[in-house]
């Protein structure tokens, strides 16, 4: 036996936005069409520090896997991700290792293409500026993917550390930085929450007409989007397991009946409707699942195979 291993590097060179997008859209779809099998995740807490979440899956097309990821708060301060995974993918008819890749860049990529997915299905077909709040790596790997969904005139970042912000804004002639948050949301037909913030950063009163919410932050106990913005808007999720307790489900959305939110995958199956009108306010509320990461890996292991990237190391 012997397994191909593909460092950060690998996957950040191997790993396609587009493609992403699209393999995101098909694992959605076998997702809310029973077709995957998914157990809730678990998490082991390091005391205070952070956790350890384990997110095993299996997808059709995408292949059977498990994302080990890491949760530490504290890890900012010290100039490393808050956010580090592992991910590893094994043969499907016989459970052998095949695979273990860095499934930091894939976490980072795959949360911001779930949400530009989301604006795809989902925002006005006119909406062309896109508001960023948050300037660390999700807010980067947002201005990466939402640009691919929508043709945008204006880029506003903002960050609590407006340096970060005017970094980020830097690597797009359409960003500017911006010095709170409510400047940023007026206006924006899209509104892109990327924070750790452990409280809502948002207020429902500053958004605009039809404006399209999408929210990737987790920051247990509370969050960064505000209640009202949820009840007030058609709420969309990856899955309904969203309203689970945690680590499975999301804090913002608890109290809430469940069957009030739609999937993402009921929408590309026409199952469900998306959109339905202009002046809808719509709310993408993520937390994550295992087959984004299988979707992803997948695309890139078979690009990594296809032009001989990675060591192969034997374990035998």
């Amino acid at each position: 036996m012997s397994v191909l291993v593909l460092g950060r590097g690998d996957v950040a060179r191997l790993l396609e936005p587009r493609a992403l997008l699209d393999a995101l859209a098909g694992a959605f779809a076998a997702l809310s069409e029973g077709e995957v099998s998914v157990p809730p995740r678990i998490a082991a807490l390091s005391g205070d520090a952070g956790l350890l979440a384990a997110m095993p899956g299996y997808a059709p097309g995408a292949g059977l896997g498990v994302k080990l990821v890491s949760l530490f708060e504290g890890n900012a301060s010290l100039g490393i991700p808050t956010h580090q995974a592992l991910i590893c993918l094994f043969d499907p008819a016989t459970g052998t290792p095949a695979t273990l890749m860095d499934g930091t860049h894939i976490t980072a990529l795959r949360t911001a293409a779930a949400a530009a997915l989301s604006a795809r299905l989902l925002a006005r077909e006119d909406a062309s500026v896109l508001a960023i709040v948050g300037a660390g790596v999700q807010g980067a790997a947002h201005l990466t993917m939402f640009p691919l969904v929508r043709e945008l005139t204006e880029i506003r970042v903002v960050s609590r550390r407006p340096a970060s912000a005017a970094a980020l804004a830097a690597a797009d002639p359409r960003a500017r930085a911006v010095e709170d948050v409510e400047t940023a949301v007026r206006g924006a037909g899209m509104v892109a929450l990327c924070t750790n913030a452990g409280e809502p950063v948002l207020d429902r009163r500053w958004l605009t007409e039809g404006a399209h919410v999408t929210s990737v932050g987790y920051a247990p106990p509370h969050g960064e989007l505000d209640r009202a913005t949820i009840e007030e808007g058609s709420l969309f999720v990856e899955t309904r397991v969203a309203f689970s307790p945690p680590p499975a489900g999301c804090f913002e959305l608890a109290g809430l009946d469940p069957d009030r939110a739609t999937e993402i995958g009921e929408v590309l199956l026409g199952r469900r409707p998306g959109r339905t009108s202009p002046g809808e306010l719509t709310v993408y509320k993520s937390m994550g699942h295992a087959v984004e990461d299988l979707a992803a890996a997948r695309l890139v292991d078979d690009r990594a195979r296809q032009t001989g990237v990675g060591t192969v190391v034997p374990m035998t």
